[in-house]
């Protein structure tokens, strides 16, 4: 039972099965659903709740901002909003740079 040099070489040369296209098509589409509902979904969500947020925003709702800054909101505009950070000292922000509506009186507690 030796093999031959010759043997060896054209077994491992031996066309192999090749996969079948449908599954191929249905693991592609698997993932594509799994990144949907884990990725896609989610993150439509949030957008669509940061820009009712945005909406809904009026003056003299205490905010605080995607950098950190808390302050109450004096002026609005379409895009943009006034907020009074402390001692008179006013600044103009983006709308979509508000990552929150804070409860009234939350300032004055800090």
């Amino acid at each position: 039972m030796s093999l031959d040099l010759s043997q060896v070489v054209m077994a491992a040369a031996a066309p192999s099965q090749e996969p079948n296209p449908i599954v191929t098509i249905l693991m592609f589409g698997g993932l594509f659903v799994f990144m949907y509902f884990l990725i896609i979904r989610p993150q439509r969500k949030r957008q669509k709740e940061h820009t009712e947020l945005t909406k809904t925003l009026s003056k003299g709702d205490e905010v605080i901002m995607n950098s950190g800054m808390l302050g109450k909101i004096t002026k609005l505009d379409d895009d943009y909003l006034v907020l009074l950070a402390g001692n008179n000292v006013e600044l103009k922000f983006q709308r979509a740079a508000v990552h929150a509506v804070l409860p009234k009186g939350t300032i004055k507690e800090i």
